[in-house]
């Protein structure tokens, strides 16, 4: 086995603050109501900002467990992300970590609103906590972190965190896609 300093890794310049939150991690709310339809248009990619006063009614007026409540707090922070508004969403994913510190999706979340806004060691932490807490798609926060890894310059670790995103899913074409643009030499 070759040693890691043997290995050169160089990526090609793209596009990588365009990608920047790319892969949300929205959550599965159990039950009826308005927190299920936030967590539906989460889940269902949607970004329109009608859906987030549904998940902000839901937060206001219904009775939800602490994983449920935390939850819409997520899907609303994902509708949020997916229109580049990082500050709002980072307040909802902090305030889902308040509410329940061991949602692992809180944190990839987390980390992508940091990651889009340029803030890569933030971003970092962040992803690291959700990987070790568990979450229900992995292959997100490796993806994401690969993100982070490339905006601070470590080319090799952003490389090998989009072979893990893709290992992960291997039917995911994003992570193919940036791996497309490097170049592994070994010396």
């Amino acid at each position: 086995m070759l040693k890691s300093s043997s290995i050169i890794i160089l990526a090609a310049a793209a596009g990588v603050l365009a990608l920047a939150g790319a892969a949300q991690a929205a959550v599965t709310v159990v039950g009826g109501g308005m927190a299920k339809q936030c967590s539906a248009a989460a889940l269902g990619g949607e970004s329109d900002s009608r859906f987030q006063d549904v998940c902000t009614l839901a937060l206001d007026t219904e009775p939800l467990t602490v994983r449920d409540r935390a939850g819409t707090y997520v899907n609303r922070g994902v509708l949020k992300l997916r229109r580049k508004d990082f500050g709002g969403a980072q307040f909802d994913f902090n305030r889902a970590i308040e509410t329940k510190p061991d949602l692992g999706e809180a944190y990839v979340n987390r980390g992508a609103a940091a990651v889009g806004a340029r803030r890569y060691s933030e971003g970092l932490a962040d992803l690291n906590r959700a990987i070790d807490l568990g979450i229900e798609e992995p292959e997100k926060a490796y993806y994401n972190r690969a993100l982070a890894h490339e905006g601070l310059d470590d080319m090799k670790s952003a490389y090998f965190d989009y072979q893990k995103a893709l290992e992960l899913k291997p039917e995911w074409e994003q992570p193919r896609k940036e791996l497309a643009r490097f170049t592994v030499e070994r010396r």
